[in-house]
C-alpha cells in the first residue's frame, strides 16, 4: 500500500496492492468474455464473513448491500408509525434522514453526541448515532448511550463506517450496525454491512427484497413465490459484484489483523499530531483529528504541501491509518506551521 501524506481514510481509503490485482484481474476477465457470476458470488460471501469476523458477530446475521442510507431505511421500517427517533446532532445524513422522510410520521429528537446517553427517556424508541462522528473525530460513549437505551427499552442502531478498520467494534452489543466499507476497510465503494440483532430482525421487513433476498438466491430469480432466507440474509439487496471482488482481499487483510495493535497505531499517530498542535485531548482517542479552520486556511497549507486531507463543518479534519507513520505527523505539522 502507498499512502505518503494521505490523510484522508475518513473520506476514502487507499486500496491494497491484493484489491488492485484483483479488481484489474476481473476487469480483464470480463473484457476477454470470462466474466464469473458464481465467483462473484463466492466474494460476497467471503467478505461476509470477514466482516464477521471483525464485528464478532455470525455472518446470518450480517445483510450486504451498497449504502448506508438503505440499511437506514430498513430500520427505520421496522419502527411503528408516530415513534419517538434520538439521533445524534450533526450526524451524517444518510443515517438521519431515511428516518426524517420514512413517511411513518417518525418524532425525530436530536441531542449533541456528548449527551446523548442522558437525552434518553421513557417513549425514545430507537437511539441512531455514530460510532464516530464524521464532521469531527469524536467517538461515542457506546457505554452509556447502550446502557439509557436499555433503561428505557430502547433499541440502537450504529453506524460504525468511521470506525471499523482501526477501532475495535462489537456489533452484538447494538440492535444494528450498518458500515460502509470504502473507508477505514479500504475496499471499493459499494460494500456495505448490516448487522441485525433477532429481536429486531423479528419486526424488519424485507423491504428491498430482490433476488439475493431468497434462501437460494440462484433459485429465486423469477416471480413472487419465493421463499426468503430464514437469517438477516434476506434483507440483503443484490450485490455490486465487481466492487466485492475488490472488497474481499481488503475484509481479508482487516480480519486478520489484531484490532488493539491497529486502535493503538493509528491513535498513537492522532495523538502525536493534536499534540503537536496544542489541542485538547478528547475524552475518547480517536484516529481523526479536526481543528477550527472556518476560511480553509489550514486545509489550503496541507493541500499545497501535498498532503491529501479534508475539511468539514468548518474544520480541517485529517485521518491516520495503518499505512500512515511519523513520518505523515512531521510534514502535515511543518505544513500548517506547527
Amino acid at each position: 500500500m502507498g499512502g505518503r501524506g494521505y490523510l484522508a481514510a475518513c473520506t476514502v481509503g487507499l486500496p491494497t496492492r491484493a484489491v488492485r490485482a484483483a479488481v484489474i484481474a476481473d476487469l480483464d476477465a470480463a473484457a476477454q468474455g470470462r466474466p464469473d457470476p458464481l465467483a462473484y458470488t463466492a466474494s460476497v460471501e467471503a467478505s461476509r464473513r470477514h466482516f464477521a469476523t471483525l464485528v464478532g458477530v455470525t455472518p446470518e446475521r450480517i445483510a450486504i448491500g451498497s449504502q448506508a442510507s438503505v440499511a437506514a431505511a430498513l430500520v427505520a421500517a421496522s419502527l411503528p408509525h408516530g415513534a419517538e427517533v434520538l439521533v445524534a446532532d450533526g450526524d451524517f445524513s444518510s443515517i438521519v434522514l431515511p428516518f426524517v422522510h420514512s413517511g411513518r410520521e417518525l418524532q425525530v429528537r436530536t441531542a449533541p453526541i456528548s449527551q446523548l446517553a442522558s437525552a434518553v427517556r421513557a417513549g425514545t424508541a430507537l437511539v441512531v448515532f455514530s460510532l464516530v462522528q464524521s464532521a469531527t473525530g469524536e467517538v461515542a460513549d457506546a457505554d452509556a448511550i447502550l446502557a439509557a437505551a436499555a433503561a428505557h427499552g430502547a433499541r440502537t442502531f450504529c453506524d460504525a463506517t468511521q470506525a471499523v478498520g482501526w477501532m475495535p467494534v462489537e456489533a452484538s452489543r447494538f440492535d444494528a450496525v450498518v458500515c460502509h466499507a470504502y473507508k477505514w476497510l479500504c475496499a471499493p465503494r459499494g460494500v456495505s454491512f448490516l448487522t441485525v440483532s433477532p429481536r429486531l430482525a423479528d419486526d424488519m421487513p424485507a423491504l428491498f427484497a430482490g433476488w439475493y433476498a431468497g434462501a437460494d438466491p440462484w433459485t429465486s430469480c423469477y416471480g413472487g413465490a419465493v421463499d426468503l432466507a430464514p437469517d438477516a440474509t434476506r434483507f440483503d439487496v443484490s450485490p455490486a459484484w465487481q466492487a466485492f471482488v475488490g472488497a474481499e482481499p481488503a475484509l481479508a487483510l482487516f480480519a486478520s489483523l489484531d484490532p488493539a495493535a491497529l486502535h493503538r497505531h493509528a491513535t498513537g499517530l492522532a495523538r502525536r499530531f493534536r499534540e503537536g498542535l496544542g489541542l485538547d485531548a478528547p475524552d475518547r482517542e480517536s484516529a481523526i483529528v479536526t481543528w477550527t479552520d472556518p476560511e480553509a486556511a489550514d486545509l489550503g497549507r496541507l493541500t499545497d504541501a501535498g498532503i491529501v486531507a479534508s475539511g468539514r463543518a468548518g474544520r480541517a479534519r485529517v485521518a491516520f491509518h495503518i499505512f500512515n507513520d511519523d513520518e505523515d505527523v512531521e510534514i502535515a505539522l511543518a505544513a500548517v506551521g506547527r
